[in-house]
């Protein structure tokens, strides 16, 4: 009876917090608006004075609360996240919903489907990674170096431009669209090297190849690429700019986008972000990396007793090749979408 007891309290207590959250979650953006309304009055922005610049509705700051919230609860309960990752996921998720929806669309997408493709065959890649985690929970140290590039640039476009939904256009709102362009490009080579690592490495035929040298190197290899994988990188990236353009579509006004550049090369972008991040990974993966292979045949990335040396030296790791893969992508793509954009 005492067992059955503890099962019962264990499991209402699962459903109870969600909903104790979820009530906080009113008053909170609620709090968060009176505070900006406040600031608002006692110094007024006088370059734009309009209420629509100066004041976030309440409606943003109470979806700013409850989406990342739900997304929060989805991701531990898939075990896609781990409670520091979700902690971070859940603030990094404040800031881009306060920011622009569209921005909120990029790390959603990325979320869900970097989070689909981890535990596709998982059984086979539980076979060639020694550190494989069931689920492919993120901790927030992933969840920092994937999504932070991207926050810092939302944090830029509130105290920059504000909050609110802007169409991509470098003649009319160059700073939003470059900031905007460099969170696509953040999310983009994310997704992408996501994609391209967690679907090539199961789907291909045959062998990845060293990118540096064209040599053929064991799956799971740090800077092993293969052509499904590449493929599969523009695809990733370009997801992400699909939904980014559709949330654009349905949030700005019809006659803004009217005057505006036209929105369809956001998804060329992203997919061009996606293939170059998923690039750039490879490159810092092969070169500053380490890789050996155990005697399990198990891909690893620290010498050891009975570790055959592969590629790389041991100077980053995989967190931090994604880091700066991210930061790298985020402020070149802006350029080379300013250059191209019709």
């Amino acid at each position: 009876m005492v067992s059955l007891g503890s099962h019962k309290d264990s499991r209402h207590s699962h459903v109870l917090m969600p909903v104790l959250l979820s009530a906080c979650a009113i008053p909170i953006s609620m709090f968060f608006w009176i505070v900006n309304v406040v600031y608002s009055i006692l110094w007024p922005d006088t370059i734009n004075s309009t209420e629509e610049h100066s004041v976030i509705s309440p409606w943003r700051w109470l979806a700013a609360v409850v989406i990342p919230l739900i997304f929060l609860f989805w991701g531990i309960r898939k075990k896609s996240l781990d409670i520091s990752g979700g902690i971070l996921g859940f603030f990094m998720g404040f800031i881009l919903t306060l920011s622009s929806f569209a921005h909120l669309m990029a790390l959603v997408t990325f979320f869900v489907t970097a989070s689909k493709m981890t535990k596709f065959r998982s059984a086979r890649k539980k076979k060639m990674e020694a550190d494989f985690k069931e689920g492919g929970q993120r901790n927030w140290i992933q969840v920092l170096c994937n999504g932070g590039m991207a926050t810092q640039l939302a944090l830029l476009y509130l105290l920059d431009i504000g909050s609110g939904e802007r169409p991509i256009d470098f003649d009319k709102e160059y700073r939003s669209s470059w900031l905007s362009i460099g969170i696509i490009g953040a999310f983009a080579c994310c997704n992408g090297d996501t994609w391209a690592s967690e679907l090539g490495t199961v789907i291909g035929m045959s062998d990845p190849f060293l990118i540096t040298t064209r040599k053929k190197v064991p799956r799971g290899t740090n800077g092993g690429v293969s052509w499904i994988g590449l493929v599969c990188s523009v695809v990733g990236g370009l997801v992400v700019g699909l939904f980014y353009y559709i949330m654009i579509l349905n949030t700005v006004d019809t006659a803004i986008l009217q005057l505006a550049a036209p929105q369809w090369p956001i998804i060329i972008v992203a997919a061009f972000g996606g293939l170059f991040g998923s690039i750039l990974d490879s490159v810092l993966g092969a070169t500053l990396q380490y890789s050996g292979v155990d005697e399990k045949g198990i891909i690893v990335e620290r010498p050891g007793k009975g570790v055959k040396h592969i590629c790389g030296k041991q100077i980053l790791d995989n967190h931090s090749v994604n880091l700066l893969s991210t930061i790298g992508i985020a402020l070149i793509l802006p350029r080379i979408a300013n250059t191209f954009w019709p």
